[in-house]
């Protein structure tokens, strides 16, 4: 995501003057410029717990990502970055790999953060949820971040909850340096996209909405075409051989009101909803991922799986690997199958609820996973 704001330099015209009136002051106007440019890279870390002991002032690279031009990684130090910190404390830093940095450096503003076993910012590091820094990087050698980023006592406390595995967030922008243009030569400065948003007000309003929907009871209105354009089953429903049934409300079976109504925000949007906070948001993504492949929704059904992949846990795993097996989200499966190579987290598996269904709906995939022993390390 990048900003632009143009520099430009006016005369102000004023009206001719009156005769014997002394000449209006000269006034003159600029603009001061800058450009940034923001992006995320998340940095997941499984088995943890085999890391540690590893030393002080050894790291792991995350891969490379590039932001403003430039090329960089994160630095993970299991025992810490100094000697003192071994056992207390893990330490993260970013590091710029490539780049023109010039005379002046490269100016960046970032976070670093953890993430909770729910995707969300997690408060366990010393810097709580914001961990915001501020650096210039002269050199392609040059790295900054957390000395004391997380006590270790604290970040088992999460490995406990997620198998092992946690994921470090950062938010990294990169300000360039300002320019100036000439009045004559500036370009008019382009509005972002609002197409979803008017797309979301035609939904909200119901203006020219032209079929009905019974979800448990709850009633939604749409427009046959954007429907028709986004899904293919829609498509075949509404302007199929079942388009006698437009005349009345069409009935969703199978469905809650809360996910067909979050089906419809991304077909009108293409995107997610923002205000919608649930309680478990992985069964919510659960069920949104079955919603998009029944309605052939292949973007929605790519993004509920790349959540899902990152909300696995103990409590989950099993009922996941089971949506991941009937509809064949193999990325899903993988990862699911990853978080199961530890022989302690298949046996808190085998006491939850999920394992039980994941028994009676695939048990081809027990015998393919829970009957072979764990690989070695």
């Amino acid at each position: 995501m990048g900003n632009r704001f143009c520099c430009s330099s006016v005369r102000r015209q004023y009206p001719p003057k009156k005769e014997g009136s002394p000449p209006p002051p000269a006034e003159t106007w600029s603009r001061c410029s800058t450009e940034s440019v923001t992006a995320t890279h998340n940095f997941e870390v499984t088995g943890f717990s085999s890391l540690e002991g590893i030393g002080a002032g050894k790291f792991l690279r995350s891969g490379k990502f590039t932001v403003g031009g430039c090329e960089w990684d994160l630095h993970l130090y299991p025992d810490g970055w100094k000697e003192e910190h071994k056992s207390v404390y893990a330490s993260v830093f970013l590091s710029l790999c490539e780049g023109e940095t010039g005379t002046s450096g490269v100016t960046t503003k970032y976070t670093l953060t953890l993430l909770d076993q729910h995707g969300r910012v997690s408060n366990l590091t010393t810097q709580g949820s914001q961990g915001s820094l501020q650096h210039t990087f002269h050199s392609t050698t040059g790295y900054w971040g957390f000395e004391k980023f997380v006590e270790k006592p604290k970040l088992r406390q999460l490995l406990a909850l997620t198998g092992d595995s946690f994921t470090v967030r950062c938010v990294l922008t990169v300000i360039k340096k300002g320019q100036a243009e000439d009045v004559h030569t500036a370009v008019a400065p382009l509005p972002q996209s609002n197409l979803h948003k008017h797309f979301l007000d035609m939904l909200k309003g119901g203006e020219g909405a032209d079929v009905t929907f019974t979800v448990a009871g709850q009633s939604f209105l749409a427009h046959r075409c954007v429907l028709a354009a986004r899904s293919p089953l829609f498509k075949a429903e509404l302007f199929g051989k079942m388009n006698e049934t437009l005349a009345q409300s069409i009935k969703i079976d199978g469905m809650e009101p809360s996910i067909f109504e979050a089906l419809l925000h991304f077909i009108y949007t293409d995107s997610l909803s923002d205000d919608r906070h649930a309680d478990d948001r992985h069964t919510e993504m659960q069920h949104l991922l079955v919603a998009a492949d029944r309605y052939g929704v292949d973007r929605l059904m790519a993004i509920c799986e790349g959540k899902l992949c990152r909300s696995i846990g103990v409590q989950t795993v099993a009922t996941t690997l089971a949506l991941a097996e009937q509809h064949h989200c193999m990325h899903l499966k993988r990862a699911c199958l990853e978080f199961l190579s530890s022989r302690d987290v298949r046996q808190a598996v085998k006491e939850t609820y999920g394992f039980k269904h994941l028994v009676t709906s695939c048990p081809s995939v027990i015998l393919e996973i829970f009957d072979k022993p764990p690989p070695q390390s």
